[in-house]
C-alpha cells in the first residue's frame, strides 16, 4: 500500500467515525427528533447543516469540473444554485415554518384542505429525492473507487452500504449535527487545494482574486490551439439554455423537499430567515471558489498534461483511468497527448486535481474525506425526505392514522434503508453526469413544488383541485421535455434537458390558476391562515382584522 491510500483511508475512516459518533449520541428517540430535530437546532448551526445537505456531491466534485469544461455556460449552475436560496429564504422559508408542519407534503395537503394534494407531493417528494439521490451515491462512488483503486461500480456498493446505516440510525436529529461536522471537513477539504494552486501559479494565496491572471493566459492558449475561449459565452448552449437552466436551478432550489425540510428544525420565523442568511454564507465560500479551481486545473492540464508523451504521463492519469472516468487516446499516431485526445470527465476534475498539481498525500487524502463528506451529507437529507414521505405523508396520515411512535420510526428507519439500496442500483450505471442528474431532481422540483409553494403561500385563491392540476401537469410536462430532450433530440429555443424546469414550472402554474379560478375558492379560514404567514410571528390575521399575538 503506498502512503497516499494510507492516508487517505485513515482520514476518511477518521471522519466516519465522526460521523458515526454523532449520530449515535444524537439518536432520534421521537419522531419529532426524526423529522424536524425537534425544532431546537440554533440558526448559524442549522445554516451549517443546510450548507453541508446543499454542498452535494454535485457542488463539490462536478461543479468546478462542469465550469472547467463548459466555460462561461457552466456558470449558470453556480447563479442558479446560489439565486435559489434568495428565493428561499425570502419568499417561502419563513412562511412554511410559521405553519409548523413537519413535511412539505403535510404543507400542502393541510393548506388546500386535500389529502390527494398531500398524496401527489408525497410521490413527487419520492421521485425528485431518488433521482438527486442517484447522483450523490454515483459521486460517492467516483471517491471510493478511486481510493481503493476500483471500479466505481464496486464504490457506489460500498457507499450504499455506509450511507443506509448513518442515515437510519439518527433521523433528522442525528443528520443534522453530523452535517455541521460534515460541513466543517468538505469545506476545508475544497479550500486548501485551491489556496495552494493560487499560490503555486499566482503567488497570491486568495484565488477569488487571483485566478483572473490565469484565465487571461488560457485566452491566450485557446487561440494558439483554434479552440472555444473559455470566457466566450454561449459555445455549448443556446442563450435560452444558460437563462433556463438558471431558472430552473433557481425554482428547483426553492422547491426541494429536503432542502426546506431544514427550515423546520428551528424554533421561529426570524430564526428560519437567519438560518437562511448563515446557509448564503457557507455556501458562498464553496461557490465563489469553484471558478478559481476550475481555471486552475484547466490551466495544469493544458500546460503540463497535454503536450506530453503518451509514455511519459504522471502515474496519476493511470490510477484514474482504471476508473472508467479518464480516456487519453493518440488520434494522430504521433506518440503525443493532444488537448483533444484527453477526455476527462467533468465528475473527477476536483478529485483528481491535487494529484494533477502535485499537492502532497495529505491534501488528496483531505479532499477524499470532504468529498465523501459532501455526498453523505446530502444523501442522508434525501433519504430522511423520501422516509418522510413514505413513513409520515403516506402511511401515517393516509394508512394507519393510530400508529404509535414506535411503529411509525421503525416504518421511517426501514424506509430509508431500502431506498439507499434501489438508489445505490440505479446509480451503478447513471444515466448522465452527476451535474446532469443534479439538474433533473431540480427540474422536477420547479414543476412541482415551486408552483404549489408559491401560489399556496402568496395567492390565498389557489385551491385544492388546482394544486393537484398543477402538480400533475407541471411533474408532466418536466417528465415529457427531460425524456424528449434526451433521447429524442427534440429541443425548443435549443433548450435541453437540463433546463426542463421552466416549461414544468409555467405550465404548472398556468394550470394552477386556471383551475383555481374556475373552481369554488378555498374556505375563508385557509384564505385568513395565508394571510397570517406573511406577517411576523407577534402578528396574527383574523376576522379580516391584524391582531398582536398574545405572547407570554
Amino acid at each position: 500500500m503506498d502512503a497516499q491510500f494510507i492516508v487517505s483511508l485513515v482520514l476518511i475512516v477518521a471522519t466516519f467515525a465522526l460521523y458515526i459518533g454523532i449520530a449515535v449520541y444524537n439518536k432520534a428517540r421521537a419522531t419529532s427528533d426524526f423529522y424536524v430535530a425537534s425544532r431546537g437546532v440554533p440558526p448559524v448551526f442549522n445554516g451549517m447543516a443546510i450548507g453541508a445537505d446543499w454542498m452535494s456531491a454535485a457542488s463539490f466534485i462536478g461543479l468546478a469540473g462542469t465550469v472547467m469544461i463548459l466555460g462561461y455556460d457552466g456558470l449558470a449552475y453556480i447563479m442558479g444554485w446560489t439565486g435559489g436560496y434568495l428565493l428561499l429564504t425570502f419568499l417561502l422559508a419563513p412562511q412554511l415554518r410559521k405553519y409548523g408542519r413537519y413535511t412539505v407534503p403535510e404543507f400542502i395537503g393541510d393548506r388546500y384542505n386535500s389529502d390527494f394534494a398531500r398524496l401527489i407531493a408525497a410521490v413527487a417528494t419520492i421521485i425528485i429525492s431518488f433521482t438527486y439521490s442517484i447522483g450523490q451515491l454515483s459521486g460517492s462512488g467516483v471517491v471510493i473507487g478511486r481510493l481503493l483503486e476500483v471500479n466505481t461500480v464496486i464504490g457506489t456498493l460500498i457507499g450504499v452500504v455506509l450511507i443506509a446505516f448513518y442515515s437510519a440510525l439518527g433521523g433528522m436529529k442525528g443528520i443534522t449535527w453530523t452535517q455541521v461536522a460534515q460541513y466543517l471537513v468538505l469545506i476545508i477539504a475544497y479550500l486548501i487545494p485551491v489556496i495552494f494552486m493560487a499560490m503555486q501559479l499566482t503567488q497570491n494565496p486568495l484565488p477569488w482574486l487571483s485566478y483572473g491572471e490565469v484565465i487571461s493566459e488560457m485566452k491566450e492558449i485557446d487561440q494558439e490551439l483554434g479552440i472555444s475561449e473559455y470566457v466566450v459565452p454561449f459555445t455549448e448552449g443556446s442563450k435560452w439554455q444558460f437563462i433556463a437552466l438558471m431558472f430552473t436551478l433557481m425554482a428547483g432550489t426553492a422547491g426541494l423537499p429536503h432542502v426546506i425540510v431544514r427550515f423546520y428544525t428551528v424554533k421561529t420565523m426570524k430564526a428560519a430567515r437567519w438560518s437562511g442568511a448563515w446557509a448564503l454564507l457557507f455556501i458562498g465560500l464553496l461557490y465563489l471558489s469553484a471558478p478559481a479551481y476550475a481555471a486552475f486545473s484547466r490551466f495544469i492540464l493544458m500546460t503540463e498534461v497535454a503536450g506530453s508523451s503518451l509514455d511519459n504521463l504522471p502515474a496519476w492519469t493511470q490510477a484514474w483511468v482504471d476508473t472508467g472516468r479518464l480516456s487519453l487516446a493518440d488520434g494522430n499516431g504521433d506518440g503525443i497527448l493532444q488537448w483533444t485526445e484527453l477526455v476527462i470527465s467533468n465528475d473527477i476534475v476536483v478529485m483528481a486535481t491535487p494529484e494533477i498539481a502535485n499537492l502532497g498525500v495529505f491534501v488528496i487524502g483531505l479532499m477524499a474525506a470532504g468529498a465523501m463528506a459532501a455526498a453523505l451529507s446530502t444523501a442522508g437529507g434525501l433519504m430522511i425526505a423520501i422516509s418522510a414521505a413514505l413513513s409520515h405523508d403516506i402511511y401515517y396520515r393516509s394508512i394507519n392514522p393510530k400508529a404509535t411512535e414506535q411503529k411509525r420510526l421503525a416504518v421511517g428507519r426501514i424506509t430509508i434503508v431500502l431506498a439507499t439500496v434501489i438508489a445505490g442500483l440505479v446509480a451503478l450505471n447513471p444515466p448522465g453526469a452527476i451535474t446532469q442528474i443534479v439538474a433533473w431532481a431540480f427540474a422536477l422540483a420547479s414543476g412541482t413544488f415551486f408552483p404549489a409553494l408559491l401560489l399556496g403561500v402568496w395567492w390565498k385563491r389557489s385551491n385544492g383541485a388546482g394544486v393537484v392540476a398543477g402538480m400533475l401537469v407541471g411533474l408532466g410536462v418536466t417528465l415529457a421535455y427531460i425524456f424528449a430532450a434526451k433521447y429524442g433530440g427534440f429541443t425548443i429555443l435549443g433548450i435541453i434537458d437540463t433546463g426542463a424546469g421552466v416549461f414544468g414550472a409555467t405550465a404548472a402554474i398556468l394550470t394552477n390558476v386556471v383551475v383555481s379560478l374556475l373552481t369554488p375558492p378555498p374556505s375563508q379560514k385557509i384564505q385568513d391562515e395565508v394571510t397570517d404567514l406573511r406577517y411576523p410571528e407577534q402578528i396574527q390575521y383574523k376576522n379580516g382584522e391584524v391582531w398582536l399575538r398574545d405572547v407570554k
